[in-house]
């Protein structure tokens, strides 16, 4: 079905041309304000000027034309330089049936010849479990990515698993030197825990032997370079670089345990992956496109022969591609994963990266960089930048081990959502099992919206009992809506309804119906901004509506029977839309609470 502003602007545009000779392509409309008259309003700033017209009178010309010309425009009033239009009952009705015909209204479908878009999220390192931080991540690329497929695109979803480095080699060195043969199985932690436990004993010895090194009068600076546990970590790194076989065998092998552990918590909180990139491989492509670099004079070597870029001309720094003693870092090998994405993926057109905002600088260095060395596509990159996950308790740090486990928290809400859920006495007769899935779809729901419903840029303090209230722009406050809904949907067991379509519609209905009518153009605006938020808060609106109207309109108590199946046939049109848009979060929702 058209939207409305592009009937209206079609016939604006006509009546503009043919009384003033004007060829206007775009025109801006907004929702017309609750304190007026109105659906939709018209902002003729733009035209005053154009067409020489005081705001009265335009107004008064465009609006009678509307109404002569069109079907669909009944009455109109002018305020300043706005136009507001009132628009029929009668076409709301007829977009709640043309609402109500397609699953996923407003959701796009690709075809062969849609744009690939590649979204990189997660992309953690296997020195440590998944945290808070990582939640927030995936999170928002999951859902960034579903956006995307609901505008019309294919979309891979992909991570860089950042296998190497002397964090990895940390916590190896941790278990080698004080593991005693510690694995998953003898320990009863998953893998990835396991692992995070030695990067946390890691940081303990290394402070130990720092403190040591200062007592016998060494400055803070020359301890914490010198103390030896940090320079067998170096060595290590430079042994698994240089494929000793033994340090190569271990990295395997705790990799493995840490690979088995997220697993289990990616499968916890609904995301997956069609592509994986390794940093252990793509860091040898980086070094040897640095080189090629080198050859043509894009970068350059000190005389310590670490490698550099000059991006000073550019408005930002000098930048380290190599050290002195040939070894990769960050930038190596982001440099070798983009390339090697756009080589296995030609038919992409557009990147985006999920990485928070401590990395601005680095993405901003990348992408000139790989501008720099003249590749094409570096002009499609985008850093899906956010903010950091606070607690109440302050800053998360992974080597002091004070992170929020993202196992430890998902079972947390899961326990809070059935905390509450038995405390309002809403769970009388279900069974364990069904009991225990609708707590875990409660805890994840309110899980994710809480984190979902703030601006990806904005930095968020989380807080578990806030997010799992039944009140307020929460989760549950959503998903009980759609039960709601659920559960008067059973009461009629026959749906098939053939809707009046001319009805007049109250208050209540109407605002529900212009609210529904935004949702495609909501949607193509959260893919443009890369944004959840939009989705998140449009169901909150959404909801409060659907409340206010099942508060003050009779649904079954209605006599008139053709009010009464528009209003249910309404009902369904909500509980649909409220599906479609928690899908592109990945809420899940229950028929019953």
């Amino acid at each position: 079905m058209e939207t409305i502003e592009k009937s209206l602007s079609q016939a604006v545009v006509a009546h503009l041309n043919e009384a003033f000779e004007l060829h206007i392509e775009k025109l801006e409309f907004q929702l017309t304000r609750k304190d007026f008259e109105g659906d939709i309003t018209l902002v003729m700033f733009p035209l005053l000027k154009l067409t020489k017209q005081n705001p009265a009178v335009l107004g008064e010309k465009i609006g009678c034309y509307l109404i002569e010309n069109t079907v669909f425009v009944t009455h109109f009033n002018v305020v300043s330089g706005f136009l507001n239009l009132t628009i029929s009952d009668g076409y709301y009705l007829t977009f709640l049936n043309e609402f109500l015909k397609v699953n996923d209204f407003g959701h796009l479908k690709a075809d062969d010849d849609s744009q690939t878009v590649m979204v990189e999220f997660s992309s953690p390192n296997t020195n440590k479990p998944l945290h808070l931080g990582h939640i927030r991540n995936n999170l928002l690329g999951y859902s960034v990515a579903k956006i995307i497929e609901a505008n019309g695109k294919h979309v891979i979803r992909t991570q860089i698993i950042n296998d190497r480095g002397i964090h990895i080699c940390k916590s190896m060195l941790a278990w080698q030197n004080y593991g005693a043969g510690e694995t998953p199985e003898s320990s009863g932690l998953k893998g990835d825990q396991l692992v995070g436990k030695y990067y946390v004993l890691f940081e303990t010895k290394y402070r130990e032997q720092v403190a040591e090194l200062i007592t016998k009068g060494h400055s803070q600076e020359v301890a914490e370079k010198e103390a030896p546990l940090l320079n067998e970590a170096k060595k290590m790194l430079l042994a698994w670089e240089n494929n000793d076989p033994e340090v190569r065998a271990l990295w395997e092998k705790m990799n493995t345990w840490v690979y088995d552990g997220f697993e289990v918590t990616y499968q916890k909180l609904g995301v997956d992956f069609e592509s994986y990139y390794y940093e252990s491989d793509t860091y040898l492509l980086g070094k040897s496109i640095i080189k090629e670099g080198l050859d043509k004079g894009v970068f350059y070597r000190k005389d310590d022969g670490s490698v550099w870029i000059d991006l000073t001309a550019d408005g930002l720094d000098e930048k380290l591609l190599l050290r002195s003693n040939g070894t990769a870092v960050y930038m190596t090998q982001d440099i070798g994963t983009a390339t090697q994405r756009a080589v296995d993926n030609p038919q992409v057109k557009g990147m985006v990266y999920t990485v928070g905002n401590e990395q601005d600088y680095h993405f901003k260095v990348l992408f000139l960089v790989l501008k720099k060395l003249g590749y094409s596509w570096a002009d499609s990159l985008y850093h899906l930048s956010y903010g950091m996950v606070d607690l109440p308790s302050g800053k998360m740090k992974s080597r002091e081990g004070t992170v929020v486990d993202a196992d430890d928290l998902i079972e947390q809400m899961k326990n809070t959502a059935g905390a509450i859920a038995k405390e309002h006495g809403k769970i009388d007769g279900m069974e364990t099992s069904e009991r225990d899935q609708l707590f875990n779809i409660i805890g994840l729901g309110a899980l994710k919206y809480f984190i979902l419903k703030v601006d990806p840029k904005k930095r968020i303090l989380f807080d578990p009992e806030a997010s799992v209230d039944f009140n307020g722009n929460t989760g549950p406050f959503i998903q009980y809506a759609y039960a709601r809904i659920q559960s008067l949907m059973s009461r009629v067991p026959d749906m098939n309804f053939q809707l009046e379509m001319d009805l007049t519609l109250v208050d209540k209905e109407k605002e529900i119906l212009k609210h529904l009518h935004e949702y495609p153009t909501l949607i193509q605006t959260a893919g443009e901004q890369f944004s959840p938020a939009l989705v998140a808060n449009y169901l909150y609106d959404l909801v409060k509506l659907f409340n206010s109207f099942y508060q003050n309109v009779s649904v079954f108590g209605e006599e008139d029977s053709t009010k009464r199946a528009m209003r249910l046939l309404l009902c369904q049109a909500v509980a649909n839309n409220i599906k479609a848009a928690s899908k592109l979060l990945g809420i899940s929702l229950p028929n019953r609470m």
